[in-house]
């Protein structure tokens, strides 16, 4: 009894979030049912026809469940690539700098940009790669060639959302493999030094080899977001032009549900889409407790 009355304010913290979690997570997943009706927001759910898997059928006939799925995948993918590389790249050479107020100048600059929503980089980015922006004032004056509609081909805009992404977020990213960085023993460079090896050694086979298990736990725990190919950034950044390369499940989700009023098929792509994210994020932490001793109990 007495270790429970302890623990009461405990619980009594945990209880807003708690509340909160029921109604804005648990309580909207009835709504689920929409994915199994032919919903019409006039009866409401109770009121609403029942149809079973015919929105799920038919979402798996259309032409645009295939290229959408895919175009998220591939998306995500990328995205789960850069995300990894660039920033233990960068960690690793940032890590090599000895003068103290350089190297914490250069970490603030690479992290603001995370502190900023899509609402505001996206306007930034759409007018950097405008028409009449400053990419292609600087392609037309030092190369000579016509202006690009960056935002409306297919060909370059997948590019874009990926360096985009790695620019807003890899600086947050660098702070985690800096933080892993600055607890390897530094017993281990004193006796690289005293062997006689050189920075580049001691990166290749001291801090590199001593991070590998945060890469790998960072790498096995993405998998799960292989399906959120990150609905703000292309939100703002797409248009009707790169449907084609850029439609994913979420803003695919938006359209059908929220504008053409198809809620029955728009919440049955939704409901596959976090089936599979739920299988994903079990394997994925499967994986992370394998190979890099992470449990969440």
């Amino acid at each position: 009894m007495t270790n429970k009355s302890n623990q009461l304010h405990y619980y009594l913290m945990l209880l807003p979030a708690m509340v909160f979690l029921g109604i804005f997570s648990f309580a909207p997943m009835f709504g689920i049912a929409i994915a199994f009706q032919k919903y019409v927001p006039a009866k409401g759910i109770f009121r609403s026809s029942w149809v079973g898997f015919n929105n799920i059928l038919y979402m798996l006939q259309i032409p645009d469940s295939k290229k959408i799925f895919v175009n998220t995948v591939i998306i995500a993918v990328l995205k789960i690539i850069t995300s990894l590389l660039v920033p233990l790249f960068f960690s690793l050479i940032l890590n090599e700098a000895r003068i103290l107020w350089f190297k914490k100048t250069v970490q603030t600059i690479v992290y603001m940009p995370y502190f900023l929503s899509w609402v505001v980089l996206g306007s930034v980015v759409a007018n950097i790669f405008a028409l009449d922006g400053v990419i292609n004032k600087l392609l037309t004056a030092v190369f000579g060639v016509e202006a690009i509609m960056f935002m409306g081909s297919n060909v370059w805009f997948r590019p874009i959302l990926i360096i985009t992404n790695v620019w807003k977020n890899f600086g947050y990213e660098t702070v985690i493999y800096l933080a892993a960085i600055a607890n390897i023993n530094p017993v281990l460079y004193e006796a690289a030094v005293m062997d006689g090896a050189s920075r580049p050694k001691q990166m290749i086979y001291i801090t590199l080899p001593s991070i590998l298990p945060t890469v790998a736990l960072l790498t096995t725990l993405s998998l799960g977001n292989v399906l959120n190919a990150g609905f703000d950034q292309i939100f703002n950044l797409y248009n009707p032009l790169v449907y084609e390369t850029a439609d994913i499940i979420d803003t695919y989700v938006y359209r059908m549900g929220l504008i053409q009023m198809q809620y029955g098929l728009a919440t049955a792509v939704g409901l596959m889409k976090s089936v599979i994210s739920l299988l994903l994020i079990m394997a994925s932490y499967k994986l992370a407790e394998r190979f890099a001793g992470y449990r969440i109990f």
